[in-house]
């Protein structure tokens, strides 16, 4: 067990400690939301993360998402692999460099009891969620979170037991409205918080119930 895992095992105590290590959590998306929730998630004390995005990292990228200027033109998943053993080498961590369609999302997220949806496009969004829902996993989602400003905008929105969505609802990218590191981090921070409090409240209990 290395520093960061003891110091973590000193502030949860053993029972939530044990059972952070134990969920696994699902990524789908590595850019401004899915890089910097893994981040906070490690920094928990998730240890089992399964991470799939097919980009790269561009120039672009680094006004907010969690890599460096020597990691352009990686495989997103690479960098963050590289970026969060930095943090805890201890991690078991899954990535994959692949688009997100229907029928692979099963091979990914199939033994995952939580799953982050962090991509931009609506309609990779709805099938994320989709299949979230119908497969019975704890879902967090996100939606309107460009520009700057009014950071207290971005609220939880619990639409159903197993969904919440995190953001303002309307902010999209636009000529006005960037995207921008700090709506972003707090977007990525808040579905990092609505995982753990989820966990630590006994969902996956819940949901590992009701699933037989």
């Amino acid at each position: 067990m290395n520093p960061l895992e003891m110091a973590l095992l000193n502030q949860w105590g053993e029972e939530k400690f044990r059972l952070l290590q134990g969920i696994k959590i699902g990524i789908a998306g590595a850019g401004g939301l899915g890089s910097n929730c893994a981040v906070n998630l490690v920094r928990s004390g998730f240890k089992r993360l399964v991470v799939v995005d097919f980009d790269k990292v561009e120039a672009s990228n680094l006004n907010r998402q969690f890599y460096f200027l020597d990691q352009l033109g990686m495989a997103k998943v690479d960098a963050l692999r590289i970026n969060l053993l930095r943090i805890n080498p201890e991690l078991e961590l899954e990535t994959y460099p692949e688009r997100m369609v229907p029928g692979n999302l099963t091979r990914f997220f199939n033994d995952c009891q939580v799953l982050v949806e962090a991509v931009d496009r609506a309609e990779i969004k709805r099938m994320i969620i989709e299949y979230g829902c119908s497969a019975g996993k704890f879902l967090v989602s996100a939606s309107g979170l460009a520009g700057y400003g009014d950071s207290d905008g971005i609220q939880v929105h619990h639409f159903r037991k197993d969904l919440i969505v995190v953001g303002d609802l309307y902010s999209a990218v636009g000529p006005e409205r960037p995207p921008v590191s700090p709506r972003v981090n707090v977007a990525a921070a808040k579905q990092a918080d609505c995982v753990l409090e989820w966990v630590l409240k006994g969902g996956a209990g819940e949901q590992i119930v009701a699933n037989h």
